[in-house]
């Protein structure tokens, strides 16, 4: 497991650059001379580059050694971070996200299919949940540390600190990361039909529909608490942490959880329905939200664990696996952008936040139906195959 352990630490970094820049905003926008506007299309350009890269690299580069994609896209991650640390005007620093987020999707697909390949034979959720949790942990620990880090000390020694933890990780895994071994090549018309795949799309639309409930609803959370519990948005950090600790539980948890049961889409339907019932508890509970925000946090990061574990048998021996993983995290970030963007035009459009959490429980809700649908039918589309390869002697 060490060596999962580095791949762990390169997803924290993924996580703490994803997000520590929306807590940079007005530092960035009043030392670039620019508006906090039109600054924060860093975080639309990071977002667009992760989720476009991952499913377009992933598959172009399929067959080639998945140790040297690791490092290379962590490396394009790591300068990508650098560039942002010493961007001179707006135009620099929108290039800059856009690199760091190439690098990022194709390292995130990258990752979890290595730490799959790594674990030893029935280990392999916790692997995921150590990635996983690595992601979490950026967002839930590392964020609040680097925006505490850019207020005393400005915004670009945040980002240099993601830089320097982004290169300790790439040296360890250049150093210690084993051979891993290629999937085969995977042909242009299999690269696209996993877009339309009917196994793979519901798994991925699953994903998307949780991202815009849960990342989606995140962004505003402090005007909904104000709203619903009259918390200051100064008091907010309580909270915060609340949700990260949440988070960071259930990354862990899930991983054991399905190797012990194996029942990955049981464990979703259980991880939606924790959803459904933490968002839409949130008005309720006002400012005594902690345990609804725990919930949130643990669902909301639970999930991908057996996610990701189904897409991975999905693929099993066809060299899909990690395409279809480049999918699931390109609807995880395409889902929190448009989460974000609906819930920022509801409330320009003058829609009080505290219905906020109520449309993205609508959302949650839709997503557990569509698991609940198409869910049953891929278990028996496993079980079939499972019949078929045991009638023919296959183990």
């Amino acid at each position: 497991m060490r060596r999962i352990w580095l791949l762990m630490l390169g997803a924290f970094t993924l996580g703490l650059d994803a997000y520590v820049m929306a807590g940079l905003l007005p530092a960035v926008a009043d030392d670039l001379a620019t508006t906090v506007s039109l600054a924060g299309q860093m975080v639309t350009v990071f977002t667009l580059a992760y989720a476009l890269s991952a499913p377009l690299v992933a598959g172009l580069l399929s067959g080639v050694s998945p140790r040297l994609l690791l490092i290379a896209s962590l490396g394009v991650f790591t300068l990508g971070n650098a560039l942002t640390a010493l961007s001179p005007s707006i135009a620099v620093l929108l290039g800059s996200r856009a690199v760091a987020g190439v690098g990022a999707g194709v390292y995130s697909a990258l990752a979890t299919a290595a730490a799959s390949a790594l674990a030893a034979k029935g280990q392999q959720g916790q692997a995921l949940a150590l990635v996983m949790g690595g992601m979490s942990a950026g967002t839930a620990l590392g964020v609040p540390l680097g925006v505490l880090a850019a207020g005393h000390a400005g915004w670009r020694v945040t980002m240099w600190l993601v830089t320097g933890l982004g290169v300790i990780a790439l040296a360890g895994l250049a150093v210690r990361l084993p051979r891993i071994p290629a999937e085969p090549q995977v042909p242009l018309r299999a690269r696209f039909g996993a877009l339309t795949d009917r196994r793979v799309a519901p798994v991925v639309g699953v994903s998307f529909l949780a991202a815009v409930a849960s990342l989606g609803l995140y962004t505003y959370l402090a005007p909904v608490l104000a709203s619903t519990g009259g918390v200051h948005e100064n008091a907010t950090t309580p909270y915060l942490w609340a949700w990260g600790i949440g988070g960071v539980l259930g990354s862990v948890v899930a991983g054991p959880l399905l190797d012990r049961t194996g029942k990955a889409t049981a464990l979703v339907t259980a991880v939606m329905a924790g959803l459904v019932l933490a968002e839409g508890s949130l008005p309720l509970l006002g400012a005594a939200a902690f345990p609804a925000l725990v919930l949130w946090g643990a669902s909301g990061w639970a999930l991908q664990v057996p996610q990701q574990q189904r897409l991975l048998a999905l693929g099993d021996g066809t060299g899909t696996g990690t395409v279809a993983l480049a999918l699931n995290n390109s609807a995880l970030y395409l889902g929190s952008a448009a989460g974000s963007a609906l819930g920022g035009l509801a409330l320009a459009g003058g829609v009080p936040a505290r219905t906020l959490p109520w449309a993205a429980t609508g959302v949650a809700a839709l997503g557990l139906v569509l698991h609940l649908l198409t869910g049953a039918r891929s278990g028996r589309t496993a079980r079939t195959a499972g019949s078929r390869a045991a009638g023919h002697g296959v183990e």
